[in-house]
């Protein structure tokens, strides 16, 4: 066990490759074993289901699984995007539906990863909304971002330049810089807003460099989350409460409201009964 790492290998906490490797079996589990294994209580319907997907690890508290990635893509500008996966049309139940998903690291990327905590009724996540996929800044509790740059604003690359050495004061510096955004949000209601954690970490660099799914999903370190707390669908943040410490979560994702903890580079994959989009809400079905 290296230094770095602060859980022995007798913790019960799963690492990263103990967590993709040794999840792998849900592929082929129904949805009645899947409601056992960290899934929601959702009912499956139209546009839902029992869906898989990578996320952060739940460690802590009464979240019941951890919150789903967004794959990251960065532009010749530097500015950072949210891979959505392809629109495409299929067959199902006879009629004509209109699906966004695509295979990317092994396994299909859906838009149902993010059919949960009432995000299933916002605009952006409908197969064919009409979003330019960029994380755009959002208002926030971090002091560097609030000094730094402005709400709206693209998430660009050189905000993270001290990312090896950025620290607040709250557990160890080093780890990562993070930021609050949002995604596929332009001209939505405010409950319709899509949050976002954004962390640029050298433990995500070093991890993408044997794994696949890291490979296909973080860039340059970065790494995105859908930031809404499984159980009771918060916004938790990392690195952001300094009450955090008292429940050994100064150097994770921690939930003020219940105490959820996520641990942001430790990605699994994991299984979920997706909600249903209301019908009719888009041009999604004919």
């Amino acid at each position: 066990m290296s230094a770095a790492d602060k859980y022995p290998e007798s913790s019960s906490r799963r690492r990263f490759v103990k967590g993709v490797v040794g999840s792998a079996a849900l592929v082929g589990i129904g949805t009645g074993t899947a409601a056992m294994m960290k899934t929601a209580t959702a009912p499956t319907g139209a546009g839902g289901g029992l869906t898989q997907y990578y996320g952060v690890e739940s460690v802590a508290g009464p979240a019941p699984r951890g919150m789903p990635q967004i794959p990251v893509e960065i532009d010749d500008n530097g500015d950072l995007l949210g891979v959505w996966p392809e629109v495409k049309k299929k067959q199902k139940g006879g009629r004509t539906t209109t699906v966004a998903e695509q295979r990317l690291g092994g396994i299909t990327y859906s838009s149902e990863w993010f059919q949960y905590c009432g995000v299933q009724t916002y605009p952006g996540v409908a197969p064919d909304a009409d979003q330019d996929n960029y994380f755009r800044y959002a208002s926030s509790q971090y002091e560097w971002q609030s000094q730094e740059v402005s709400e709206g604003d693209r998430v660009n690359i050189d905000d993270f330049a001290d990312y090896t050495t950025w620290g607040n004061g709250i557990g160890k510096s080093g780890l990562g810089k993070p930021a609050s955004a949002i995604w596929r949000s332009q001209d939505v209601p405010a409950s319709g807003t899509i949050p976002v954690q954004i962390i640029r970490s050298p433990r995500i660099e070093q991890a993408a460099k044997t794994n696949r799914w890291l490979r296909a999903s973080t860039k340059e370190g970065f790494v995105a989350i859908l930031d809404k707390c499984t159980h009771f669908c918060c916004v938790p943040l990392f690195k952001a409460d300094p009450t955090s410490a008292k429940f050994n979560a100064e150097n994770e994702i921690y939930c003020p409201c219940h105490q959820s903890v996520y641990d942001p580079f430790s990605i699994e994959k994991l299984s979920f009964v997706a909600l249903p989009r209301p019908t009719g809400s888009t041009s999604s079905e004919v």
